[in-house]
């Protein structure tokens, strides 16, 4: 597919498409096997798992992916070169065909040892990883290899499925339905109703009508059944900054990680527009891209992620260790367990809040947000630091932001280096004093918010259609009902000693740990949540020496030290 010149691949193709000296393919013949491919032969096709990396030793090989109903070249790689995205780090299905142009020669290298080529070649490693990243990007840019997403322009449903596969770093194409020749073609063609909208065409022909965010992703391949008979060293239960650092960590050890998260990597810190207060980030970084960072990294050294997966309880194994039941009837067993399930997003009381929920009231601004309320005034609620950072977000993108608090002032709750940039953003309006009083609308979609001064029962009403909510969170413990885990008063995890505890991130139940939002008295920001992942890797490691493995016991994988990231500066490099 022929890119734009305001793309990534095209401003980066020196590092997105690099070529290897041959000294350097000579170290990597050692991690793989040579294949020859006839002229017209398939390397692979879309779809097809765990190709790993091919580096062509002689000939080239076209790669292509489907748009609108044909193959396009994306690019043609000749001796040298090597092939491959994120998806082939993993060995998920490829979102592209190869194709040889000519006959070829090249060195395969399955997902494990391209792995263990990223960690033992470090200079190399880094090339490689970069490529690997900036060419999904490219992919996410054009939506080249993606999804078909189908339905009218502002349909909840479609933007639901939109947001799943962004915020998990999968390519799309939307097709709106009044706009779009093609969309109106499929809709056609199949007989789609108004009822069975949004559609979602899989790239390989399934046709999924109204689907699930689970639907989405099996049809994709994005999960595959648990091994119910594996043992893991460590099962990490939310994929935020706590969980995705333990993952990290306790992986680059030497551990075998499984990580659970019902929706998508990041948490509410992937939400954030963007952090300017975390280390080592002097311009600042969305909270999507500082995540995505982290997940590319966890998959580097080995992690196995679910998502979506969701954990519904939680209960020791009769052979040992912890047997984890997910939503979808499936089990998987570790010997221990961290709990960074995080919280979820306090809701406003108003009895018809739920009916706005799918197209009018957000719980977080990312672009596809901001895309919708373009040229509006829309109301933010919420004094934190996430409020703010949406607020100055949201106002480059916007006619107006009302920032609604019942405290008088910002000046408790938030930053200062966010109040000063609300300060001096002219379409930022502070109201003080104020709650929402009532919504408006129609066929459930707002068209007027009404708030009042809490110290004069004094209501002001404007036609405001979207509405932000930055108010808090509550834990995400329901599911530990019945595992034996203390919760404090508020139905935060208590830890530590006053559990009974040997370590200030142990749980009540020996060998589970509790870190980041979820833990009572936890400090909540990115930078503490990242602190405690690492804290509980290292309580991990003295727990496991101390207890004896599980029947079955699965060997770990050899220990790696962790190799140096150096910063990349695109997303979700």
């Amino acid at each position: 597919m022929p890119m734009s010149p305001s793309t990534t691949i095209d401003t980066r193709r020196h590092q997105a498409f690099p070529t290897l000296a041959s000294s350097e393919i000579d170290r990597l013949r050692a991690f793989g096997t040579v294949r020859r491919y006839a002229a017209g032969e398939h390397l692979y096709r879309h779809g097809d798992v765990g190709q790993g990396m091919n580096v062509i030793l002689s000939g080239s090989v076209d790669v292509l992916a489907p748009e609108g109903g044909r193959l396009e070249l994306i690019v043609q790689h000749h001796a040298g070169a090597f092939m491959g995205e994120l998806a082939q780090l993993t060995g998920r299905p490829a979102l592209v065909d190869s194709v040889a142009a000519e006959p070829v020669e090249a060195i395969v290298i399955p997902p494990e040892q391209l792995r263990a080529v990223l960690i033992s070649e470090a200079e190399l490693g880094e090339r490689i990883m970069r490529a690997l990243i900036l060419r999904r990007v490219g992919l996410l840019e054009t939506g080249a290899g993606g999804p078909i997403v189908l339905g009218p322009e502002n349909d909840p449903g479609a933007r639901r499925i939109e947001g799943f596969l962004m915020r998990n770093g999968h390519p799309l194409r939307r097709l709106v339905t009044c706009r779009d020749p093609e969309a109106a073609a499929i809709v056609e063609r199949f007989g789609i109703s108004h009822d069975e909208l949004p559609i979602v065409v899989c790239p390989d022909g399934s046709l999924l009508r109204n689907p699930a965010d689970a639907d989405v992703a099996r049809c994709l391949g994005l999960v595959s059944p648990l091994d119910p008979d594996k043992v893991y060293d460590l099962a990490v239960i939310g994929a935020g900054p706590a969980g995705l650092a333990a993952s990290v960590y306790a992986a680059s050890e030497g551990l075998s990680v499984l990580v659970l998260d019902c929706r998508a990597f990041g948490g509410q810190a992937g939400a954030s527009a963007r952090i300017e207060n975390y280390l080592g980030f002097p311009t600042g970084i969305s909270g999507i891209a500082l995540m995505a960072r982290a997940h590319n990294q966890a998959r580097k050294f080995g992690a196995e992620i679910a998502i979506p997966d969701e954990a519904a309880s939680l209960a020791a194994h009769p052979a040992g260790g912890y047997a984890i039941a997910l939503a979808n009837a499936e089990q998987a067993r570790a010997r221990a367990v961290v709990i960074a399930a995080g919280a979820r997003y306090r809701k406003l009381g108003l009895e018809d809040l739920a009916q706005y929920e799918a197209s009018s009231v957000h719980y977080w601004a990312s672009p596809l947000e901001a895309k919708l309320c373009a040229g509006q005034h829309v109301a933010l609620v919420g004094g934190g630091n996430s409020a703010g950072q949406a607020a100055v977000y949201l106002a480059g993108k916007v006619a107006k932001v009302t920032i609604l608090v019942r405290a008088p002032s910002l000046e408790a709750s938030m930053s200062r280096y966010l109040i000063d940039r609300i300060q001096a953003t002219p379409n930022i309006e502070l109201a003080p004093y104020s709650e929402v009083s009532a919504l408006e609308g129609k066929a459930g979609v707002l068209q007027a918010l009404r708030w009042r001064d809490v110290r004069t029962g004094r209501e002001t009403r404007e036609p405001i259609r979207h509405l932000f909510l930055f108010i808090g969170a509550q834990p995400n413990t329901d599911w530990l009902a019945g595992s034996g885990i203390e919760l404090e008063a508020k139905g935060f995890i208590a830890t530590g000693a006053g559990v009974g505890a040997l370590h200030p991130l142990e749980t009540s139940l020996p060998g589970v740990f509790a870190i980041g939002d979820i833990r009572s008295g936890s400090v909540k920001r990115v930078a503490a949540a990242v602190g405690e992942g690492a804290q509980a890797v290292a309580a991990v490691h003295a727990f496991l020496s101390r207890e004896p493995a599980a029947e079955p016991a699965i060997p770990p994988p050899p220990a790696s030290a962790p190799a140096v990231e150096r910063e990349l500066d695109t997303w979700p490099v």
